[in-house]
């Protein structure tokens, strides 16, 4: 049986006057790859932040591996990467490798000694992501969607058990986007990550994803990707509150 690695109860959140999210409760399970789908304002972002500890709910409760968030210091076990990770200044002279080896501070310490199989580390991670080739490159020499890669690889390097990715396509050209849920897939299925990857395009729900939840300040829906693909049209226009296109 899978044991539930995020679990939220009732959480509600709220900037100054304006109510954010309400009364949300779902979890998501090892070995998941868990699509949030939402327009823009439905409250993504700011749901990522509470389970990353960055913000504080108004009410409810959050667990991460089955322990309160407040108790919770395995901070290593959770991979993220934002959605601005690659809108960084082009000219840093940062070569891929010393990227992703900044992966590893939340894990040793800021001024700590690195461990002495770094290089196989980074290696590993890079070859996750299939850009083992580029170790040596200078960051800002990458498309678009080769930053996504590394900055992915930076958040593996530390064997994190679950992996969040918020709006990970931004900066990806068209043609790449498949490729790029293709390797997702492969962390998923071969390395057992668990997925969390947040959007507001309805397009990414593909036959990669397991679990689908939509969110528009509640959760509107959250269950098997299967049973997603039953829910018709007009309610899904209701859920986001605008027309929108579900494509297989």
């Amino acid at each position: 049986m899978s044991q539930t690695l995020i679990e939220m109860k009732n959480v509600s959140f709220q900037y100054e006057y304006t109510q954010v999210l309400k009364n949300i409760s779902f979890k998501v399970d090892e070995g998941a790859f868990l699509a949030i789908l939402g327009p823009n304002g439905s409250g993504k972002s700011t749901l990522l932040k509470l389970l990353l500890g960055l913000l504080k709910p108004m009410t409810g409760e959050i667990q991460l591996f089955g322990q309160p968030i407040d108790a919770f210091r395995q901070r290593e076990w959770i991979g993220y990467v934002s959605q601005k990770s690659n809108a960084f200044n082009s000219g840093f002279p940062a070569t891929v490798e010393e990227v992703v080896k900044s992966g590893l501070t939340k894990k040793v310490g800021l001024f700590k000694r690195m461990p002495k199989d770094v290089d196989l580390k980074v290696e590993e991670a890079l070859k996750s992501v299939g850009m083992e080739a580029f170790r040596s490159r200078n960051i800002g020499q990458l498309s678009g969607g080769q930053q996504q890669r590394v900055f992915i690889a930076r958040a593996l390097i530390s064997n994190p058990k679950i992996l969040i990715l918020d709006e990970p396509t931004v900066g990806i050209d068209h043609e790449n986007v498949q490729s790029f849920y293709d390797m997702l897939a492969t962390l998923n299925e071969e390395q057992n990550k668990t997925i969390i990857l947040v959007t507001h395009d309805v397009d990414t729900v593909s036959n990669r994803i397991s679990h689908v939840a939509c969110l528009n300040q509640t959760i509107h829906f959250h269950g098997y990707k299967e049973d997603f693909d039953t829910i018709s049209q007009n309610q899904l226009d209701n859920w986001y509150g605008h027309a929108v296109r579900k494509i297989h």
